[in-house]
């Protein structure tokens, strides 16, 4: 393993998988692939099929450009991209269509985690590397991919849970939950993380926890619902910035002020999300950094090279109050 490799992220401990024991054992409406380059091993370019969960947040878009960034022509990579648009079935078709094409290597983030093994096993059967990104899939089989790059969810659930108890949690407090995607990786676990941190404070109780699928609309939709049937909301707890800010939008139709009357805290920290917890109207957030392109990119020529990765690289990510926000907000990438 190439000594100075991934240098920003923490990696975690494991048995480190061998890429050639693998290689031997956005958007079109209907989720197919996009080819970015020339055919396939054109002028001797590293073939990279990637399929992306869809386009519906802005850390999803940063993603999706550091990727595409990272793995350019000039890098020496030919991509192919495909959007998902949040469907499995574009996902499960866009990789069929990679092992069809004969890219080299097959990374994507999975929509859900599980109903993968078939497709998975058809990528291994003809020899082809698979690397997931961002979201993790819950198959037994960790033959049938290489390595997870990306965030713990548990840990981040788990350290906005701590905040909330520690600093809100103190008098008795009414918690609504906007939750990702049902069935995502995610989703799931920001939940357990969350769960996981108040277990032991008497003073909080979830009242209500509902999908807005990681949108804003869907976000300010659900919380419209919420503040209809719940009088006495203290917090939102909402698992990405995008659903946060659209909670943010009911909440000042309802008349009342984001940040105070109703305390926000979310995960993610984009930009949108940085700026408003910056003015106050979220109180805190926990970063999920979405540019895993440049990292990608690194374990594709590491492979390529005969080297070896571990199997599961988790990203360092901070978190911020308004404080924080305010004073890394005019840098931020994202």
């Amino acid at each position: 393993m190439v000594s100075k490799m991934f240098r920003s992220r923490t990696i975690a401990a494991g048995i480190a998988v061998l890429a050639l024991g693998l290689a031997a054992c956005s958007s079109g409406d209907s989720g197919d692939a996009e080819t970015a380059g020339g055919d396939s091993g054109d002028g001797g370019a590293i073939t990279v099929g990637f399929s992306q969960v869809g386009s519906e947040s802005g850390w999803r878009a940063a993603n999706t450009k550091s990727i595409q960034d990272a793995l350019t022509a000039e890098a020496g990579f030919d991509l192919s991209f495909s959007d998902a648009q949040q469907k499995q079935e574009n996902q499960i078709q866009a990789i069929r269509s990679y092992i069809a094409q004969g890219v080299q290597y097959i990374a994507f983030s999975p929509v859900v985690e599980s109903g993968w093994d078939s497709v998975l096993e058809e990528a291994k059967d003809a020899g082809i590397p698979v690397i997931l990104t961002d979201r993790a899939v819950d198959s037994e089989d960790t033959s049938l991919y290489v390595t997870f790059i990306g965030s713990d969810f548990v840990e981040e659930g788990k350290r906005i849970g701590d905040w909330v108890s520690e600093n809100l949690g103190t008098e008795p407090i009414n918690v609504v939950e906007l939750q990702g995607t049902t069935g995502s990786a995610p989703a799931i676990d920001r939940k357990t993380g969350f769960e996981d941190a108040i277990a032991g404070n008497d003073n909080i109780s979830v009242i209500a926890s509902e999908t807005g699928n990681f949108t804003r609309a869907e976000g300010k939709t659900v919380m419209e619902g919420f503040l209809q049937a719940y009088p006495d909301i203290d917090v939102v707890y909402a698992h990405n910035d995008d659903m946060g800010l659209g909670a943010i939008e009911a909440i000042k139709a309802a008349g009342k002020v984001p940040g105070k009357d109703i305390k926000v805290v979310t995960i993610d920290g984009v930009k949108d999300g940085m700026t408003a917890l910056a003015a106050g109207e979220i109180n805190y957030i926990v970063e999920c950094n979405p540019l895993l392109g440049p990292d990608l990119a690194e374990i594709i020529k590491t492979l390529e090279s005969g080297g070896t990765v571990e199997p599961r690289i988790v990203t360092q990510d901070e978190a911020f109050d308004q404080a924080g926000a305010q004073a890394v907000l005019a840098d931020r990438e994202y």
